[in-house]
């Protein structure tokens, strides 16, 4: 590895120390809690919606989360280390063959859902779900 990968490796580390950043890819339903300063007083606002790209590695990794706020569409790109992200929660997960999904823009209503990943996890993974279950 070389020297700027180690340094980027070390600045990661350090800014998502106490936060976890889960595995999510576009068309997951993710939940962003986002840091809100608002003169003195800071807040934390919720912002949902489908995750619609990633792009960008490392450091600069950003994801773009899509969501209809009162019908209009509204989309924000995120930074996926910013110290202005609180957490990030996948809410479900979707099903799709893309990994940009920027044709969801030109749908309304019901043309623009994305059916739910089904994952199977076999005899192994129900039995390993079961004692976590019982935990």
């Amino acid at each position: 590895m070389n020297l700027i990968q180690e340094l980027e490796k070390e600045q990661i580390a350090k800014l998502s120390a106490g936060k976890e950043i889960p595995d999510f890819a576009p068309g997951d339903t993710v939940l962003v809690n986002v840091k809100v300063v608002e003169g003195e007083r800071a807040r934390i606002q919720a912002y949902e919606g489908v995750c619609i790209a990633r792009s960008g590695a490392g450091l600069n990794e950003s994801f773009t989360v899509r969501k209809i706020s009162y019908g209009e569409g509204v989309e924000r790109v995120f930074p996926l280390y910013s110290p202005m992200i609180d957490s990030i929660k996948v809410v479900r997960r979707g099903k799709v063959r893309r990994a940009k999904l920027y044709y969801l823009r030109g749908r309304r209503g019901k043309a623009a859902r994305i059916g739910e990943k089904q994952d199977y996890r076999g005899p192994e993974g129900l039995a390993q779900e079961a004692e976590k279950a019982a935990e």
